[in-house]
């Protein structure tokens, strides 16, 4: 189960920073010009693009780095927790724009930091 929590939360953090690193750097026209997976970015300010791609690369550290230091592991599920907000959030947004094809990758994201949020508040969380 550990084995699968940290290849679960380990895709997570890459597609979060990747994703995060993305928003930081990129213009929010040139993102908004990626296709219709992006196109949601028009709802959001360039600032709030910015605040959403910290938010993700800091769930990125948050989901590997206290456990792998072992330094306040508990942090590992409390950032998991925030992607399934993170997560709810991309749900909405897509839901009012009426992108129901592009939200599979969504409701997956979400699923996999419910199972890494379960997995990681559990009573053996960090054992084995």
């Amino acid at each position: 189960m550990n084995v699968a929590l940290w290849i679960v939360a380990g895709l997570l953090a890459v597609a979060f920073l990747v994703s995060g690193i993305g928003k930081l750097i990129v213009p929010k026209e040139k993102m908004a010009a990626m296709g219709a997976a992006s196109r949601w970015v028009e709802d959001f300010s360039p600032g709030a693009l910015k605040a959403i791609g910290a938010v993700e690369v800091l769930g990125a550290v948050g989901l590997i780095l206290p456990a792998a230091l072992d330094i306040a592991p508990v942090l590992v599920p409390l950032a998991a927790v925030g992607t399934v907000l993170l997560f709810v959030g991309a749900l909405i947004t897509r839901l009012r724009r009426g992108e129901k094809v592009t939200i599979v990758a969504d409701l997956v994201y979400l699923a996999m930091a419910v199972f890494v949020a379960w997995g990681r508040f559990g009573p053996e969380s960090f054992t084995g």
